[in-house]
C-alpha cells in the first residue's frame, strides 16, 4: 500500500498520463500475484474495486494546478466557505442564497483565493453566456419565492393561483 501511495504523492511532479501508467502498472502486478497473498486476498480485492470506482477521478489533479487531490481537500474548502459564509452573515446555518447562487458563489471564492481580482476581471468575455447564467440564477430565485409565498399564506397562495386559472380557462 506504500508503494500505492508514493505513486500518487507524485514528488517527482510526474503527469497524470505517467502517474496513471506506473498506478496501473503497480495494480496489475498485485493482480499477478494475488494468489500469493495468503489472508489478504480478500483486502487486495477489495482494494482493486474501490480503485476501479474511483479510477475515472483519480488522476485529474495532476493536470490541473490546483486542484485538491482528496475528498478531505475538497472538504476542508468547502466547509471554509461555509465558514467565512456563516461569519459573514452572522448566521448559525448555511446561508439560503447558497443554494440559489451557489454555482457562482463557490467559484468566486475558489478564484479569490488564488489570486486577487481586478475590475478588469468582471467584464464577461462571452455576454451571451453570462446572460444565460443570470437567467437560470434568476428563474431559481423566482422559484425559492414562490415557495416562500405558499410557506407564507398557503390559502392566499392557492386562491390567487385558482383565480389566474379561472381568468385563463372563461372568457372575459
Amino acid at each position: 500500500m506504500r508503494r500505492f501511495a508514493a505513486i500518487l504523492a507524485n514528488k517527482k511532479g510526474r503527469g497524470s498520463t505517467e502517474v496513471r501508467r506506473r498506478y496501473d502498472g503497480l495494480i496489475a502486478s498485485l493482480a499477478r500475484h494475488r494468489g500469493s497473498c495468503g489472508s489478504l486476498t480478500a483486502a487486495f480485492d477489495h482494494f482493486g474495486k474501490v480503485t476501479r470506482s474511483y479510477r475515472p477521478g483519480l488522476f485529474h489533479c495532476y493536470d490541473v494546478a490546483g486542484l485538491p487531490r482528496t475528498n478531505n481537500e475538497l472538504e476542508q474548502f468547502f466547509g471554509s466557505y461555509r465558514y467565512h459564509e456563516r461569519r459573514c452573515s452572522g448566521r448559525k446555518v448555511a446561508c439560503p442564497g447558497t443554494v440559489v447562487r451557489g454555482s457562482v458563489r463557490l467559484v468566486a471564492a475558489a478564484t479569490t483565493r488564488s489570486r486577487s481580482i481586478g475590475a478588469g476581471d468582471l467584464v464577461p468575455s462571452e455576454v451571451s453566456r453570462w446572460r444565460d447564467l443570470r437567467g437560470r440564477l434568476e428563474c431559481r430565485q423566482a422559484i425559492r419565492t414562490l415557495g416562500r409565498r405558499f410557506r407564507h399564506d398557503p390559502v392566499a397562495y392557492l386562491k390567487s393561483l385558482e383565480d389566474s386559472l379561472i381568468n385563463r380557462i372563461l372568457p372575459p
